[in-house]
């Protein structure tokens, strides 16, 4: 039997860790300071159910929005802290302004002082022990990879960067015709003998088997495999592994053959799903347009200081099932921008005007959309609509780029909140497998987290 007695967090676990642990310290920092200083307002927000659940909500829907549950975020001392001040404050000013639903204001404006430095003190000790132990190298996956040799540096390359603690230490070569040895960085190649003894010696987390082809599985190696699967190991495939950690799907990494790795969300075709999510899209761009009818002298005025053009701007976009719509915008970039052709929008594109970048980093440039989406051409969360040029070019080197069109094209999406701005081919690869992924695994939950990063994109100035 291979014990593991190492403990390992998944990244869906370590999230969740977080999560649970900043309510259960602020709470029970809230009562012992409470309790010591005999503080009622402290003590009231503890011991009530309904005002301790309404804390809880407000830090993890807050704490989400400021990135507090980002892995990246949490594992870096600067980053976490500047996360969890902000956290911490707009919190406490939403537990304080809903005393209908929180507990209600105290007379001696002292208590407030210290409810809400207790908060930001428990929330810092707490995510500083996270960084300091939790998010060390002691809680590192240790890896075999079965692959070919031309993929190890890729497929190493590719989960290592989705999950720095899940590290490949070695890889057995499947395919039995190569008798080139070829280690990658740390990741040192066994031989198929070598392969029980290596996983008994040594702490394993999991097998990944990645491999094209069945028959590069020998009956000698699928043996060793079945004998530690027998024996407790883990054994999972490239692609479960990747999606999971990564949430992307590996389009790069499939054949032709996609729709057996690929069964769409029945999501797709749940009228209750789609009615609410209609209803829900008609509210929000009701709600848009009205903000947008209220800033509009403000870019009137900055689009005849620094855009001295139109001040709306359309363009040709392929929707669902391949149909090509005008789209709306607020014109970002200097007149005649194509004169010398059609190419990808770069991060420091020259012909997006001063006010236009602050019109993109804040996402205000994109609130005429909304009108598409009322129109029905487009959805508040779904894959972004390329332009017909770009999506005949991009089909022709990656086969299953026009699957995102069996939705409508959104306002933002999944693509959007992970990945930076598009600006080559091997970007739109990268965004495809998000987008997809979002196909696949579209659910209310998953809109509500795009929503959340979306306007975490907005309030940090991360528009593209």
């Amino acid at each position: 039997m291979n014990k593991n007695n190492k403990i390992h967090f998944e990244v869906s676990e370590r999230k969740v860790l977080l999560r649970i642990f900043d309510v259960v310290f602020v709470l029970f920092a809230l009562h012992f300071t409470g309790d010591l200083l005999d503080l009622k307002y402290l003590v009231d927000s503890t011991i009530h159910f309904h005002y301790s659940i309404v804390l809880a909500l407000y830090l993890n829907g807050v704490g989400t929005v400021f990135e507090m549950y980002d892995l990246q975020v949490a594992s870096n001392q600067y980053q976490v802290l500047k996360s969890t001040i902000l956290t911490a404050s707009t919190t406490v000013l939403f537990y304080l302004l809903t005393p209908i639903f929180s507990a209600e204001l105290p007379s001696n404006r002292f208590q407030i002082l210290i409810f809400y430095f207790t908060v930001i003190l428990a929330l810092v000790l707490w995510r500083t022990f996270y960084v300091k132990f939790l998010a060390s190298n002691r809680f590192v996956q240790n890896v075999v990879l079965i692959c070919n040799l031309e993929q190890v540096e890729e497929l190493v390359r590719e989960l290592e960067k989705s999950d720095p603690h899940y590290r490949i230490v070695a890889y057995v070569n499947s395919d039995s015709n190569i008798n080139i040895r070829r280690e990658y960085h740390f990741v040192q190649l066994l031989e198929v003998d070598d392969l029980v003894p290596f996983v008994k010696e040594n702490n394993l987390f999991e097998i990944v088997v990645a491999s094209h082809k069945t028959e590069d599985i020998t009956v000698e190696l699928y043996q060793k495999l079945l004998h530690l699967l027998e024996n407790g190991t883990t054994i999972r495939e490239y692609t479960q592994v990747y999606e999971n950690k990564t949430q992307r799907i590996p389009v790069h990494y499939m054949t032709r053959d996609f729709y057996k790795f690929f069964p769409f969300n029945r999501t797709n075709s749940n009228q209750l799903y789609l009615l609410n999510l209609k209803i829900m899209e008609t509210l929000i761009s009701i709600v848009g347009l009205m903000f947008g009818v209220f800033i509009i002298p403000l870019v009137l005025i900055g689009n005849a200081i620094g855009n001295k053009g139109k001040l709306f701007y359309t363009q040709e976009r392929v929707g669902k099932n391949g149909k090509i719509f005008e789209i709306l915008k607020f014109r970002t970039m200097v007149n005649n921008a194509e004169r010398e052709g059609v190419f990808f929008s770069t991060t420091n594109d020259s012909r997006v005007t001063p006010f236009g970048k602050f019109m993109r980093k804040t996402r205000i440039d994109e609130i005429p959309q909304f009108v598409n989406i009322l129109k029905g051409e487009m959805a508040v969360i779904g894959p972004r609509p390329e332009r017909p040029f770009f999506v005949k070019e991009i089909a022709e080197i990656m086969p299953f780029y026009e699957t995102r069109h069996v939705i409508r094209p959104g306002l933002t999406g999944w693509a959007q909140v992970n990945y930076s701005y598009g600006e080559s081919i091997e970007d739109s690869l990268i965004k495809l497998q998000y987008d997809l992924y979002y196909i696949k695994h579209r659910s209310v939950f998953l809109d509500l987290n795009i929503s959340i990063k979306t306007i975490s994109t907005v309030l940090f100035y991360r528009g593209q």
